[in-house]
């Protein structure tokens, strides 16, 4: 590991400890694993040359580089280490780590409030509609919406500080449950009726239950999850596939919706419409 001004390689190996008697604990990333596992070899050849015994040096895998910080996190509960690997802001001034707190912050809003105002319209338009509130106009809907935004923000907050001192403890980890939670109840209902007019009522009410069930059970018992599922992320998208496989399974087991409603549906897709030449993609 180099920069323009300092090689990191080149250290005084007299100042360097016995590590004989040490405990350490590395946290890799599995993504670009060229890299990543080029520099665990050389953390651990490292460590091994200056005394660490191979049994003393434990390696914790994460995702990807966001899941680092709690990698780190889970190991740094357990008492026997002597160091962990990376530490990764601990070095950096307080002008850079506030860049970084900033740039993840910018990047985690703009995806939450996305999910917020997608999840809000969908319960307003699919669920509360024709089916819980009746005769519903636009100027209602649009309350209705802006109300379950306040909702689903205030819910966010809760959990949030609830969970500060608990196993997720970061906005990533918080993302990865409501992401995996929207995904996993609400993808594969909506690609299916997008395009097969075979969708039933039943299997979007599976696909709902099974991927917010599998997402509440990872946020309050990671534990009774396999270890590769105990990360929100992998677990949202187990929950993604497993609802792919379960409209179609379910909906074939299942009454077909009326055939008068889905051919109502479904002709908005022969419908006319008039564009600019300009705009128009040809024939």
């Amino acid at each position: 590991m180099a920069t323009e001004l300092h090689h990191l390689s080149d250290y005084n190996e007299d100042l360097v400890p016995d590590a004989s008697n040490m405990c350490f604990g590395i946290v890799v990333a599995e993504w670009n694993p060229e890299i990543t596992n080029a520099l665990l070899t050389g953390c651990v050849a490292t460590l091994e040359k200056h005394g660490a015994l191979p049994e003393n040096i434990h390696v914790k895998s994460v995702p990807g580089s966001f899941e680092l910080i709690y990698g780190a996190h889970q190991m740094s509960r357990n008492d026997g280490y002597d160091a962990i690997i990376p530490a990764m802001l601990e070095n950096l001034s307080p002008l850079l780590i506030g860049i970084v707190v900033i740039l993840v912050l910018s990047a985690s809003m703009s995806t939450l409030s996305s999910l917020v105002m997608a999840s809000s319209s969908t319960l307003t338009l699919d669920l509360l509609k024709d089916n819980v509130v009746k005769d519903m106009d636009e100027k209602k809907q649009v309350l209705t919406m802006r109300g379950l935004i306040v909702v689903f923000i205030a819910i966010s907050v809760v959990i949030a500080i609830v969970q500060h001192k608990s196993n997720i403890t970061f906005i990533a980890q918080l993302m990865g449950v409501s992401w995996g939670a929207l995904a996993g109840a609400f993808l594969a209902p909506f690609l299916y009726g997008l395009y097969w007019k075979r969708t039933t009522r039943a299997a979007v009410w599976v696909s709902f239950l099974f991927g917010a069930g599998v997402m509440t059970l990872n946020l309050f018992c990671p534990s009774i999850f396999p270890s590769i599922l105990q990360s929100p992320i992998n677990c949202g998208a187990f929950a993604m596939l497993a609802g792919l496989v379960l409209v179609p399974l379910v909906s074939f087991i299942t009454p077909r919706p009326e055939r008068e409603l889905t051919e109502s549906a479904f002709a908005c897709y022969e419908a006319k419409v008039v564009v600019p030449v300009k705009r128009s993609l040809g024939d």
